[in-house]
């Protein structure tokens, strides 16, 4: 176990985690997405936390608020059992490949090709609407697909620590004619056992504060319902620009690591 710097605590900080988990939670409901976007940059920048910490933490809190989240889109009928299952396993493996690969690829040419496939996505957000009446129908040649697209997140994941929901929700809509609504709560499902395995792999190595993970979980799971619920209630083209807002700031994010890391 690596020694790691004791995180201060206090007032300031447990209300800094409690207000980052009700943001995250607020978007996690919405997007569809683990939040780890939102509480990794804030825990390091708010609070200080070593970049590595920061990532196992908000790993384990996502568990509990994917978990609300999955409750949330399921009571609408939102959620693709089968095929969150087959996502999932893609990623288990694509994460293994990926961490792997780590050490051998430029993390500022990975992160570029990132930021290229976001602002494709974005644009394709204002073409193509999905249909809140769009059934998926498995068969063997998009479980196939899934698999893929599953590995290629868990590999994305090993690689620059992002993935699930903003890989997963964009290509379910596009590639899969999914609903919003039903990608949204599939790739909640499928981030559960995902982060249950990274956690568990994190807390061996000291890479997670428990504290602060189960309140910042605990915290997010008291907004992950109210943000599906407003998934519910915005129109499919409304969701899509609120997600491409959303992706934006993600790319923003990733050119900014991109370019701060070819400075070094």
């Amino acid at each position: 176990m690596v020694e790691r710097e004791r995180v201060s605590r206090g007032p300031r900080a447990y209300a800094a985690f409690i207000g980052i988990g009700l943001l995250a939670g607020i978007l996690s409901g919405l997007f569809g997405v683990g939040g780890g976007t939102v509480i990794v940059p804030l825990l390091v920048l708010l609070l200080r936390f070593d970049q590595r910490l920061a990532a196992g933490t908000s790993l384990a809190a996502i568990v509990p608020t994917a978990l609300v989240g999955v409750i949330s889109y399921a009571a609408n009928g939102a959620v693709a059992w089968i095929p969150a299952l087959i996502l999932a396993a893609g990623s288990v493996v694509g994460a293994q490949i990926g961490t792997r690969m780590l050490a051998r690829l430029s993390q500022t040419v990975l992160r570029w090709a990132f930021v290229g496939f976001l602002i494709v996505v974005i644009v394709t957000l204002f073409v193509v609407i999905p249909s809140r009446d769009a059934v998926f129908e498995l068969s063997w040649v998009n479980g196939i697909a899934l698999v893929g697209v599953g590995v290629v997140t868990g590999i994305l994941a090993g690689l620059i620590g992002v993935g699930g929901g903003i890989v997963v929700v964009p290509i379910m809509m596009l590639a899969f004619g999914t609903s919003d609504l039903v990608a949204k709560g599939t790739s909640l499902l499928m981030m559960i056992p995902t982060a249950l395995s990274g956690t568990y792999g994190n807390v061996r190595r000291g890479n997670v504060d428990l504290v602060a993970a189960a309140l910042l979980g605990v915290a997010a799971c008291a907004t992950t319902a109210l943000g599906a619920w407003l998934a519910t209630v915005v129109d499919p083209f409304t969701g899509n620009v609120l997600f491409a807002v959303y992706l934006a700031v993600i790319a923003v994010q990733m050119a900014l690591r991109a370019i701060r890391g070819r400075a070094r």
